[in-house]
């Protein structure tokens, strides 16, 4: 075989392997010129054709971490050795934005010396990832600053609990020093519990058993389960479910899990009046179903926080909200679990007024 009938053969094996690569591929000369690409390419760049002897900043388009316009072509010829990034991102026609991993290595096109340089980029979109990583440094950050506040005032109360039985022995004063800090433990393990049930609902790993619920008893032991806290605050819990209601094919678990986080919450944050819990008959989305709701007549949701309630972490600003204790996790797991079960939430509420949370609970097969 013809030393030039062997170099055919390689050039057509090197260019299968190129058109295999999931990661986009360009070849550029030493001036910036596209000598090569793959279909992989055309798919990050988002574009249907490059042509050859194409400058790459007419394909490449780069921009920094704050979007703005970078030089292509002096990132690229600038580079002698091999140069990787994961800070770059680039602009479609649409005005979306990718961000993007991006290698760059000088190289000879061809064999020895003689080849002609040039380089070779590697390009993959990795907006998925880098959302990622911007959203567990967020949650880093957010869970040391909310675990920092209850820890501080457990291990201040221990202290003093400590520094009262040494010096006075008043009984009623360290009492009430280790009455804070079983409070602050108490918030403490909510939170690790939510953070636990959010960990798994996130990695899709919740056991979603479907049963049969009898709606009539589900509603009447959530009463009972929470009439002596209710009660304890001075406010009445009503029951309103539709006697003709049948059974719900649904997981128990999710549908307890909710309805016990929307009335925890109801309760917490109502001081007077009552808290009624409601179930009916429902077709959404030509599924049948039951629409359970706990309305209250607390301090209500203001209309600029009630689209980001089920946010990880959010508790509004308002000083009646902040005067209670809460994770800020419990309402978004509540959407999580929601998402598995097939279920629709929804909101209704007015400052002042009071709020009613809605689910509907299609019935699973």
């Amino acid at each position: 075989m013809s030393k030039e009938k062997n170099l055919e053969n390689d050039h057509d094996r090197l260019l299968s392997l190129i058109n295999s690569m999931a990661d986009g591929v360009i070849a550029t000369d030493e001036s910036g010129a596209i000598v090569l690409y793959n279909g992989a390419a055309l798919d990050v760049l988002d574009v249907n054709a490059i042509a050859k002897g194409d400058p790459i900043e007419s394909i490449l388009k780069l921009t920094n971490e704050r979007n703005d316009p970078l030089s292509t072509k002096e990132i690229i010829l600038g580079a002698t050795t091999q140069v990787v990034s994961r800070d770059y991102k680039i602009k479609y026609t649409d005005s979306s934005i990718v961000s993007i991993y991006l290698s760059i290595s000088p190289v000879r096109h061809g064999y020895g010396k003689k080849g002609e340089k040039g380089f070779v980029l590697i390009i993959r979109d990795i907006t998925r990832e880098k959302s990622l990583e911007e959203e567990r440094d967020e949650f880093i950050s957010v869970i040391s600053h909310e675990l920092r506040t209850p820890v501080a005032i457990t291990e201040g109360a221990v202290g003093n609990a400590q520094y009262i039985a040494e010096k006075t022995g008043d009984i009623d004063k360290i009492k009430a020093a280790l009455d804070t800090a079983h409070k602050q433990a108490i918030y403490l393990e909510d939170m690790i519990n939510d953070l636990s049930t959010l960990s798994r609902a996130d990695r899709g790993v919740l056991e979603k058993n479907i049963e049969d619920i009898n709606p009539h008893e589900f509603a009447e032991a959530l009463r009972d389960t929470y009439i002596h806290d209710a009660e304890s605050k001075g406010l009445q819990l009503h029951l309103d479910i539709d006697p003709s209601l049948e059974l719900l094919h649904s997981s128990k678990l999710y549908t307890q899990e909710i309805m016990q986080n929307y009335i925890t919450n109801a309760i917490k944050y109502t001081e007077t009046g009552s808290v009624t819990i409601s179930a009916k008959k429902k077709e959404l989305d030509s599924r049948q179903g039951v629409e359970f709701a706990v309305s209250d007549t607390g301090i209500g949701i203001s209309k600029g926080d009630q689209s980001r309630v089920f946010d990880k972490f959010f508790r509004a600003d308002d000083y009646k909200t902040r005067e209670q204790n809460g994770t800020g996790l419990g309402l978004h797991v509540t959407r999580k679990l929601a998402e598995l079960a097939h279920a629709k939430v929804s909101l209704e509420s007015e400052l002042g007024e009071g709020s009613t949370f809605r689910i509907f609970f299609p019935n699973l097969k």
